[in-house]
């Protein structure tokens, strides 16, 4: 999406990039901000838009769907169009982030901090 060096922001227009859509296919699911989003095999060779192959490109590791959006300067709402269509392919799989049950507790967290601070 890196289009030129305009002050004003990117010139491809959101509209533009997802094809007129306002809403992700379905088959992309719930997308939450903190959806985990990883690229599935090797996608060199296969013609993709310069957005979708950057995302794919951000996602050869576990990456959240907020990150991708701030990586590539592209609005949170487009990301997950893009995204939905990725899915779909299945050139993408996505997985929700741990819930704030399986966290460690914060005695735990502070054990291991206190641990490297003795380092």
């Amino acid at each position: 999406m890196r289009t030129g060096d305009a002050p004003t922001g990117p010139l491809v227009r959101p509209y533009t990039i997802t094809k007129g859509r306002t809403r992700p296919p379905t088959a992309g699911g719930r997308l939450d901000m903190i959806t985990i989003v990883m690229a599935m095999g090797d996608h060199e060779g296969r013609p993709q838009d310069p957005e979708r192959q950057e995302i794919l490109d951000l996602c050869r590791r576990p990456i959240s769907v907020a990150e991708i959006s701030a990586r590539l300067d592209i609005p949170l709402t487009v990301v997950r169009i893009l995204l939905g269509d990725l899915i779909a392919q299945g050139d993408v799989r996505t997985r929700a982030a741990a819930p704030m049950t399986q966290l460690p507790e914060k005695k735990v967290l502070q054990a291991v901090l206190d641990g490297i601070r003795r380092l």
